[in-house]
C-alpha cells in the first residue's frame, strides 16, 4: 500500500464498504426488486408520472451520495440507503433509453456492457485493485459508486433482454439468472478469484432481482403473481430495514468496545 494511502487511512478513513456475508447479498438483490418495483408503484401506481419520479429519485440520490461521501467510515443505513435509490435511478436510466427513446434492449445492453468494462479497465488502472475491501480514498469511492450505478443499469438492461425480449418470461428468467449465480457461487468455493467472482455475482443479482420483481408484480395473465408493486415495494422495504437496522445496531456497539491490546 502506498504512502498517500496510508497517510488517509492515518486521518480517519477507514472501508467504507459492509463485508460479503449472506446478510450482504440478501439486502443486495432485495435492493434491485426495490429498484424495480418501487419506480413504477411510484410513476403508475402513486400517480406521479415518469418524469417526476426520475426528477425526486435523481435528487434523492445525489443527497444520499453527498451524505454517503462525507462519511469516514461504513455505515449501513446510508450505505443501504444510497444503494436502494442507485437501484431506482438504475432501473430509470434504462426505462428512459428504451421506453422514452427506443433504444433496442440489445444495444442498450451491449452499450452498458462496454461502459462497465471500461470503467473497470480505469479503476485497476488508477488503483491497481478492484478489491471492495481497500474503498479508503474519496477517488476509490468514487470508482466504486459510478460502477455500481453502471451495474444496476447494465442489469435492468440485460434482465429485460432476456425476459422480454428473448422470450424467457419472469419465472425462467428468475431461474436462470439465478443458476448462474449459483454457478459463479461454486466456482469461488472451488477456489476462483474473489474479485472476479464477487463483481460477476454482483452483476447478475440486478436482472435476478428485476426478474423477480417483475415475477411477483405482474398480472397473472402476463405471467407473473399479481402482488402489484406497492405490496412487494413495501414488503421488501421492510426486509431490508430489519436488517439494515440489525447491522447498524451492531456497528454502533463495535465502535464501544474496547479496542485490543
Amino acid at each position: 500500500m502506498n504512502n498517500k494511502l496510508s497517510a488517509q487511512q492515518a486521518h480517519g478513513w477507514l472501508n467504507k464498504v459492509p463485508e460479503v456475508t449472506l446478510a450482504f447479498w440478501i439486502i443486495k438483490i432485495m435492493s434491485t426488486t426495490v429498484g424495480e418495483t418501487l419506480a413504477d408503484f411510484l410513476a403508475v401506481g402513486a400517480g406521479w408520472g415518469q418524469g417526476a419520479t426520475r426528477a425526486v429519485m435523481a435528487a434523492l440520490l445525489l443527497a444520499a451520495l453527498v451524505m454517503q461521501l462525507r462519511t469516514r467510515r461504513y455505515t449501513p443505513w446510508a450505505y443501504w440507503l444510497t444503494v436502494v435509490l442507485i437501484s431506482v435511478v438504475g432501473t430509470q436510466i434504462t426505462d428512459l433509453l428504451t421506453d422514452g427513446m427506443g433504444v433496442s434492449l440489445y444495444l442498450s445492453t451491449a452499450a452498458f456492457s462496454a461502459l462497465l468494462a471500461a470503467l473497470f479497465y480505469a479503476w485497476y488502472r488508477v488503483e491497481r485493485t478492484l478489491s471492495i475491501h481497500d474503498i479508503v480514498t474519496r477517488r476509490r469511492e468514487l470508482f466504486y459508486w459510478t460502477t455500481i450505478l453502471c451495474t444496476f443499469a447494465l442489469g435492468t438492461a440485460a434482465g429485460d433482454l432476456a425476459t422480454e425480449a428473448l422470450g424467457l418470461g419472469f419465472t425462467l428468467g428468475v431461474m436462470a439468472f439465478g443458476a448462474l449465480i449459483g454457478i459463479t457461487f461454486v466456482v469461488w468455493r472451488l477456489g476462483g478469484h474473489a474479485v472476479l467472482t464477487f463483481w460477476i455475482a454482483y452483476i447478475l443479482t440486478r436482472p435476478f432481482g428485476a426478474a423477480l420483481g417483475d415475477l411477483l408484480t405482474q398480472a397473472k395473465t402476463y405471467g407473473g403473481l399479481g402482488l402489484g408493486a406497492m405490496w412487494t415495494s413495501a414488503l421488501f422495504l421492510s426486509v431490508i430495514v430489519v436488517l439494515v437496522a440489525i447491522a447498524q445496531r451492531q456497528t454502533t456497539s463495535a465502535e464501544f468496545l474496547p479496542a485490543p491490546r
